[in-house]
């Protein structure tokens, strides 16, 4: 039974937030400069979008070592395991229940920060489409030093395609962040590191089992 009061916990440190935003940061700027190297626009011209586009695309490849590093050494990496457990029932929420006023089927909690749908969600993009980002993006940045290794063209497309990707996961990722319990709930959460939840026996329930199977 769900008990409809209000608490915070705790859930996401310094570090996991301070990684959200400048990832997050470095993203846009990637995406803005990348489709103005394609000439879509005009903003900053051509040859300082290139120049933005490598330094910042390079930083994010270092920043992004560090977090699969910080994910091994502290065991977060259990977090982003996908289950099956509850996972049509978030599905189903999303797509009826939110509309109704439903309460959400699965509370976070420290043990498990992520529902199960987030975490297939986060999982492909962090093992996935990010690692394919980044290498396609190295390549094509080392083409003249290795020619012949890819051809230039499949590299250009495919980083172009997870580019596209990544603008609608980002599109729908901002939308997410509306559908906590107030419009702005899970933006201040990964500003302060609080997370509202409702106190109920479910929390523990889910909790436990999502240890269970990690």
């Amino acid at each position: 039974m769900v008990i409809q009061k209000i608490t915070k916990i705790y859930l996401y440190t310094r570090f996991e937030r301070l990684w959200h935003w400048l990832q997050g940061l470095m993203i846009i700027m990637l995406l803005i400069t990348g489709f103005e190297v394609h000439g879509t626009y005009k903003l900053m011209g051509f040859q300082t979008a290139v120049n933005v586009h490598n330094f910042v695309g390079l930083s994010w490849v270092i920043l992004f070592a560090f977090f699969v590093f910080w994910l091994l050494t502290t065991g977060e990496w259990k977090q982003y395991i996908p289950t099956t457990k509850k996972l049509f029932d978030v599905i189903f929420y999303y797509a009826f229940g939110i509309f109704k006023g439903k309460g959400h089927p699965v509370q976070k909690s420290k043990g498990a920060k992520h529902n199960p749908l987030q975490r297939l969600a986060y999982l492909g993009i962090s093992a996935m489409l990010l690692p394919v980002q980044m290498a396609t993006g190295l390549l094509y940045y080392l083409y003249n030093t290795m020619p012949g290794t890819i051809p230039l063209t499949v590299l250009a497309v495919a980083h172009t395609l997870v580019a596209f990707l990544l603008v609608n996961f980002l599109i729908i990722h901002v939308y997410m962040t509306t559908t906590g319990h107030s419009l702005s709930s899970h933006i201040a959460g990964m500003i302060s590191g609080w997370e509202e939840v409702y106190e109920s026996t479910e929390i523990q329930d889910w909790e436990n089992k999502a240890t269970k199977k990690t």
